[in-house]
């Protein structure tokens, strides 16, 4: 009987300690949620030489970590879409406003048949700059959300550069450009050929843009360690060395083709793209004398 009765009250101790120590440990998990729903900057959660407790609270602090990097992401991308937004009606501004102009003059209707003529084509060349815009800035969007599926393979680098320079052909012949491609080897580079194509043309168009007519752009393929460097040289107006890192930035256009038509919007996508193969862009030009832009792939994987 009497051990029956150390039994009990041992059972008893045991389930009041157990019950203090489950209340307790409720106590601890409330206070923790509270400070995590409080978003308070600086919490302070207790550390104690108890696993569990010692485990919970660390997971609490990595909950408000995450919490705290969503939030910072989050005003982050809230800035870089301002940022665009503001960059759009900028670019968007100017077509419109001479859309709008143009529009006003052919409705007054005191025109020549050949002035007639004249504004219509002006209008028609804003409203393509307008439809240029928009798809540039739709397929920039896609790429830097990852809305585009953008897979690389190691794959023949030539049928690329066929593909960039039959694109700016037309462009080129425009104005009695010749474009040199040095004869080379074809091997394999690690690229997608839709999109590197699409950053090749970018800086060939750049090349024509800004080139005097008879002159030459010249296409040159060195095979490096673990890039193959495929440059691209222009005879141009060049860009001053303190634009170097300027051009590849979203809507940037040096001071010496402020006149030029164009959106800053080619060269910045190049190098998104390259960048998402894991390769990269660089440029090295005089002013007056013409640019080398340098396109580095990585070599066949395999």
């Amino acid at each position: 009987m009497y051990s029956i009765m150390i039994a009990l009250i041992i059972c008893l101790v045991m389930v009041y300690l157990t019950r203090r120590y489950i209340a307790k440990m409720f106590d601890m998990i409330s206070g923790i949620l509270e400070q995590i729903v409080s978003k308070k900057d600086d919490i302070e959660i207790p550390s104690t030489k108890d696993t569990r407790q010692s485990k919970l609270a660390h997971q609490a602090k990595s909950i408000i970590e995450m919490i705290d990097d969503d939030v910072n992401q989050t005003n982050i991308e809230k800035e870089v879409i301002k940022e665009l937004i503001g960059d759009i009606a900028h670019q968007v501004k100017t077509p419109l406003a001479n859309i709008a102009m143009y529009t006003d003059i052919l409705l007054e209707g005191n025109l020549s048949k050949e002035e007639h003529q004249e504004f219509l084509m002006r209008t028609k060349e804003q409203s393509e700059k307008m439809d240029w815009l928009m798809k540039s800035l739709l397929k920039m969007s896609r790429l830097e959300t990852g809305a585009i599926d953008f897979t690389s393979d190691d794959i023949y680098i030539k049928e690329t550069i066929a593909r960039a320079v039959s694109s700016v052909y037309s462009q080129a012949n425009t104005k009695k450009i010749a474009i040199i491609v040095q004869e080379f080897k074809d091997i394999k580079l690690y690229h997608n050929r839709k999109w590197t194509c699409e950053a090749l043309t970018n800086v060939l168009e750049n090349a024509i843009k800004y080139s005097p007519e008879y002159s030459e752009i010249k296409i040159k393929m060195t095979s490096l360690e673990i890039y193959t460097k495929i440059q691209i040289t222009d005879q141009g107006v060049g860009i001053a060395k303190m634009d170097y890192n300027n051009i590849f930035k979203r809507f940037y256009r040096g001071e010496n083709v402020a006149e030029q038509n164009g959106m800053g919007i080619g060269l910045y996508l190049s190098q998104f793209i390259l960048s998402k193969e894991g390769g990269y862009i660089t440029v090295k030009s005089e002013l007056g004398k013409g640019s080398t832009f340098s396109i580095f792939l990585q070599n066949c994987h395999n």
